[in-house]
């Protein structure tokens, strides 16, 4: 088969796969994102509430329900889940008739928390606007999934088209494409969260950084990653500041190293370095003239729960405290089950293997250190703040592989391809 057939078949098993779970992926920051997409949609607050609060008790019915019949000892009693639904849609329907009874009624988003908490989502609406032609087509439920997968599968097609333009033969690309859907960035993905959008729009980045590095289609590289950065802004503006420092860092770093072997650094390169660098002071500038949530305010976020405590009258303090409290118990995790640092060592040593392409790879995986260093949280489900950093294997671990590969796979266009490996080295 041609290798963009093997790219829709691994695209629809994946598919066919994720019908396993239509609901029940939800977590606490989906009723924000779902009702604030249904508010750009036309629908009332009413209406929005009604199709939120039932999307996600729904899904809490079903957890319940599918726990129950591998419950050892109540699997044969009676099913929970009318129960479990009903006592969900008590509870989020008060907690939001008592605050509609004080006038609090949000922005675009129903409001289920505090006008603070709820702040914070306003100020993302990219990831809601992604979702409103899905719930407009499909409804709640299948429109949420039919998002996850197509997000989901645009990040695995990134990919392989990434590994292809490193040159990689195509089926190290093809591997690249399901190592993130059966990594924890596919199973996040999935989930009707805003990650899933960033991983996508962070790999689109790094396809551009790859086609400037490649030097044959450096203008559209640029472009890429230009437009990349504002999307990101729009769906959680710190990916967006994260991510352009870094490729600013990691483009400097390559100009710097072509230097001093007597290079000239590459007129794409120092394009990069600029547009991440103009992509964060932009974004500092732009969250500032659109009174976006500041750091401290996020920082109060994190320390009261959400603000369900009075603020900490020393954030930045208890800050670093809690940072590092937080890395010495998840170093401590990690080498109960080292897993994912022994896939991330795997990755990084792929990276290094060509070393301009791996400096915007490690780039873009330490954004994922990065989100998580801001919310340094050791309760948040399935360390999906640090679900970034799960690129640098992706790409990474076809990298390494690359040698053994090639022994044994021609490479059709190996004259070019030579060239252009050399390029980004």
């Amino acid at each position: 088969m041609r290798p963009r057939t093997w790219v829709l078949v691994l695209a629809a098993a994946f598919a066919v796969l994720q019908l396993a779970n239509v609901t029940g992926r939800d977590t606490p920051d989906t009723k924000n994102y779902l009702s604030y997409a249904l508010r750009l949609r036309g629908d009332d607050l009413r209406t929005a509430t009604a199709a939120t609060v039932d999307y996600v008790c729904a899904g809490a019915g079903s957890i319940a329900h599918r726990n129950q019949l591998v419950d050892v000892v109540r699997f044969h009693a009676p099913d929970p889940a009318p129960r479990v639904s009903a006592e969900c849609r008590a509870d989020q329907w008060g907690s939001v008739e008592r605050r509609l009874e004080t006038g609090d009624t949000g922005g675009y988003t129903v409001p289920f928390s505090s006008p603070r908490f709820q702040r914070i989502f306003e100020a993302r609406p990219g990831y809601p606007l992604f979702l409103v032609p899905f719930l407009t087509l499909f409804g709640v439920t299948w429109g949420l999934w039919v998002a996850g997968v197509v997000v989901t599968v645009a990040g695995g097609v990134l990919t392989y088209l990434i590994l292809r333009a490193l040159n990689l033969p195509v089926p190290l690309a093809l591997t690249g494409q399901a190592l993130f859907c059966l990594l924890p960035c596919g199973t996040t993905a999935m989930r009707p969260m805003s990650e899933g959008l960033l991983l996508t729009l962070t790999l689109a980045a790094l396809w551009g950084c790859a086609l400037v590095l490649r030097g044959t289609r450096t203008r559209a590289g640029c472009a890429l990653v230009a437009g990349a950065l504002p999307a990101l802004f729009a769906v959680k503006h710190s990916q967006s500041l994260f991510l352009g420092l870094c490729l600013a860092a990691a483009g400097t770093t390559v100009a710097v190293a072509r230097r001093r072997r007597g290079r000239g650094p590459g007129r794409g390169v120092l394009a990069v370095a600029g547009i991440g660098l103009g992509a964060a002071l932009g974004t500092l500038l732009l969250a500032r003239l659109l009174g976006y949530p500041s750091e401290s305010e996020s920082l109060q976020d994190l320390l009261t729960g959400h603000f369900g405590r009075p603020d900490r009258p020393r954030p930045w303090a208890e800050f670093l405290h809690l940072q590092l409290n937080f890395w010495v118990e998840w170093l401590r995790r990690q080498a109960w089950e080292p897993v994912f640092v022994a896939t991330l060592a795997a990755g990084a040593w792929g990276a290094v293997r060509r070393p301009a392409f791996g400096a915007f790879l490690l780039a873009g995986a330490f954004t994922g250190v990065l989100t998580q260093a801001a919310h340094p949280d050791i309760g948040i489900w399935g360390d999906r703040l640090i679900v970034l950093a799960w690129l640098l294997p992706v790409i990474g671990v076809p990298l390494l592989l690359e040698p053994m590969v090639r022994t044994r796979v021609r490479v059709p266009e190996q004259g070019h391809g030579e060239r252009a490996a050399h390029s980004m080295r």
